[in-house]
């Protein structure tokens, strides 16, 4: 009764969409008859919209949010409702003709590109949102490689088709050309007095128009040539022209086109399965119409879903090595003040119960799940058992982290182990390995045997970019300290983009983030939801540094320390290594009287060597921001008995700093790609200004009456750049940037950085 009140309330002060929830059965549909999909865009393209209205007119929301007026499911934050952007991630599942559909709706703004990363590890399937009146854009770019880094097979959705400058012939170009791939034209758009109506369906050549109400309502008509005259014979050639370009992908299709002798004979249920195939080999793309806020498409975009996407059935062949037992991904983790921790899990094979214990791979750990829930956004449904291909929600987890694989026991893990390495031997192997798992590999020195490559595949968890801002963040007095370290903590496990360390001189807490816009949220949250009224310091960029060349020191060590005497000597060496994994920072050396020496080093000894390392390289020589592509090579160790692991930590980071200052080093500035689109009239303005704030452009073109400049500038110099290009262009130009990679920075421009960095 509570329950029933408190939506009720909820619904009539925020106005949030009341919701329908699915039985407990429904997660436990056939394998077969479940896709795992994730929406993806550039900001502003429709995600959340769209999402809005799949949920609808599946029958799981009985009202439709807007954007605007801050009450969708997935924008469920209070910073999304305000702001209007998707920040977070979110799960909602609904059914549609028979099928389940788990959607993950993501955020499309680059300083959150974290939560894309996480989710398109767990996902089947993609669905990748354009705006039809600008086409691909730069953060469509940034998700289309990274759905081709995971292998996502994906749809194209035009959206915003209702705009008077939506061009299909422009956003098809720009597929072609900027993603490289070759979209397969599904649908055409109808309109009528200039307004759209409706779609033309290019497989069954028949004509679907939106009728009356809030989209619910469509009619289906076969198109004729004596009914429609001249637009049947365009329409036909644009259904030849589909045929034609899969009949140039897909054999199968080819052969059948040769033994009927024409293009005009080729039944449906032909067509749609050669577009699937092309969709699963990621070939040839699908590409829709629709305007989701105007309720046109979404239906043909989720009937598309089921038709071209994969079931779980179809993908990740290695988690089929567990066979029956449980084969699960974690992919996020949440705090929520009534049920504690929550980890959201991809089921890949067996199923979890209530309360059932884990092993964790990448931890080595067993632990202990508490309640089970399914999700639909930021509300969860108890259940006792989620089974294969669906997402379940566990509490109680305290090890399991973002990217971890686990399993129902240790020989579980240690059967499917063996499994894969017995796959590995077969022809065709190398198709199990995404590209992430082919970086990893080139990190060992040897050919890696069959184990070790099913261990890779296993352990393959997401890829956390670098972060390019820092700033020092305090709490309003020393009694809160504590409370925001714990707030830290819990923030830094949900968001693994966040990085939090103490400054070694002054003892801040120091935040490391993805964009202005990053920060700025986690501030927020800090004061909204731990409140704690936090203070954050000025932004800072996140330079970096490279050593010069390579250099050699020695350091000897032997002092009493209380009743113990601890005694070192050390020969250690740094080298320019570049692309050098975290697996290799530190070589020992293996010629000569050193292979004697350091043939029976301790493990432990070992691993207290690689920390040490690990830490000298957290400061530069320079301006102590961290060293990149430094490889460490260990020459000489010796140690007295008893000597501590702190002992021989503080003297390999001391030796290591003396070989840092003689190589000497060079400060590195992170370099985005930027892309401004401004109206005409002011474009001269912003060109001029990008030049002072030395940019290299590299491409200009017109896009419906506005400039799209396209170039590389250094984040320095666009520190409060929302702000100033507002100024310069009246409130009519728009931005968008992500990390391209790290520069050596000029002399004249290193001593400004010093300047900024130390403040002389």
């Amino acid at each position: 009764m509570r329950y029933c009140i408190f939506n009720c309330y909820r619904k009539l002060i925020k106005n949030v969409p009341s919701r329908k929830y699915t039985t407990n059965s429904d997660y436990q549909t056939k394998i077969e008859k479940i896709r795992n999909i994730g929406i993806l865009a550039h900001i502003d393209a429709g995600k959340t919209t769209t999402t809005e209205r799949m949920l609808y007119y599946s029958g799981t929301i009985r009202s439709m949010g807007e954007v605007h007026h801050g009450n969708t499911v997935t924008d469920y934050m209070e910073q999304e409702r305000q702001r209007g952007i998707t920040i977070t991630s979110a799960a909602v599942s609904f059914p549609w003709h028979g099928t389940q559909i788990n959607l993950i709706d993501t955020p499309g703004h680059i300083d959150f590109t974290m939560e894309v990363e996480q989710s398109l590890a767990v996902l089947d399937g993609a669905v990748i949102v354009l705006d039809a009146s600008a086409g691909v854009e730069a953060q469509t770019l940034t998700v289309w490689r990274q759905a081709s880094g995971y292998r996502v097979p994906r749809i194209l959705y035009l959206n915003k088709m209702d705009r008077n400058d939506a061009d299909v012939n422009s956003c098809i170009r720009s597929v072609r050309e900027k993603l490289q791939a070759t979209p397969l034209m599904i649908h055409a758009p109808v309109t009528k007095e200039g307004k759209l109506i409706g779609l033309i369906d290019l497989v069954t050549c028949e004509e679907i128009v939106w009728t009356q109400g809030r989209g619910q309502n469509y009619i289906r008509r076969k198109l004729t040539e004596k009914e429609d005259g001249k637009n049947w014979e365009k329409i036909m050639n644009s259904h030849r022209q589909l045929i034609d370009t899969l009949s140039s992908l897909d054999d199968q299709l080819a052969e059948t086109i040769i033994q009927q002798d024409s293009l005009d004979n080729i039944e449906i249920p032909q067509i749609n399965e050669a577009i699937r195939r092309c969709t699963l080999k990621m070939i040839g793309f699908p590409l829709l119409c629709g305007s989701s806020y105007k309720n046109i498409g979404v239906q043909t975009l989720m009937d598309s879903i089921v038709s071209y996407l994969p079931s779980p059935l179809e993908c990740n062949r290695i988690y089929k090595s567990f066979g029956s037992e449980l084969a699960a991904r974690a992919f996020k983790v949440q705090h929520d003040d009534q049920r504690g921790v929550l980890t959201f899990l991809r089921l890949y094979s067996g199923e979890i119960e209530k309360g059932q214990k884990i092993y964790n791979l990448a931890r080595e750990k067993s632990e202990q799940t508490g309640s089970l829930y399914v999700a639909l956004a930021d509300e969860y449904r108890p259940v006792d058992k989620v089974t294969a291909g669906n997402i379940a929600v566990v509490s109680s987890l305290k090890t399991t982290m973002t990217g971890d694989l686990v399993t129902s026991t240790q020989s579980s893990a240690k059967r499917a182990r063996s499994q894969l390495a017995r796959w590995l031997q077969e022809p065709g192997a190398e198709e199990l390995m995404l590209p992430s798992a082919r970086q990893r590999l080139q990190t060992f020195d040897t050919q890696p045997s069959n184990e070790e490559l099913a261990e890779v595949l296993l352990g393959i968890g997401t890829t956390v970019p670098e972060p390019v801002f820092l700033c020092c963040i305090e709490p309003p007095s020393a009694a809160q300290q504590s409370a925001l370290e714990v707030a830290l903590a819990e923030l830094q496990r949900e968001d693994p983009s966040l990085r939090v360390s103490t400054h070694e001189d002054t003892g801040q807490l120091v935040l490391a983030g993805m964009g202005e816009l990053h920060l700025e949220i986690i501030k927020e949250r800090i004061i909204r939801e731990y409140k704690i009224d936090v203070e954050l310091g000025a932004l800072q960029i996140a330079y970096r540094e490279q050593l010069l060349g390579g250099a050699r020191s020695s350091l000897e060590v032997d002092r009493k320390i209380g009743s113990a005497r601890q005694a070192v000597k050390i020969t250690m060496s740094a080298n320019t290594v570049k692309g050098i994994s975290q697996d290799k920072i530190l070589k020992l050396d293996r010629s000569g009287e050193s292979a004697a020496n350091l043939s029976h080093i301790h493990p432990r000894t070992l691993a207290a060597l690689q920390l040490a390392v690990r830490a000298a390289l957290q400061h530069g020589p320079k301006l102590g921001c961290p060293l990149v592509d430094v490889q460490v090579t260990l020459h000489w160790l010796e140690l007295g008995r008893g000597t501590s692991d702190s002992a021989l930590g503080a003297a390999a980071v001391q030796c290591l700093r003396k070989v840092f200052e003689e190589a000497g080093s060079a400060v590195l500035e992170p370099m985005m790609s930027l892309q401004v689109v401004v109206p005409e009239s002011h474009s001269a303005r912003v060109t001029a200004d990008l030049a002072r704030r030395r940019a290299d452009l590299h491409h200009v073109h017109t896009r419906q009456g506005n400039k799209v400049i396209e170039c590389v500038a250094p984040l320095s110099e666009l520190l409060g750049y929302s702000g100033a290009l507002r100024s310069l262009s009246s409130g009519l130009a728009s931005f968008s940037m992500e990390l391209r990679a790290h520069r050596r920075m000029q002399p004249q421009d290193e001593h400004k950085a010093h300047k900024h960095v130390t403040g002389f």
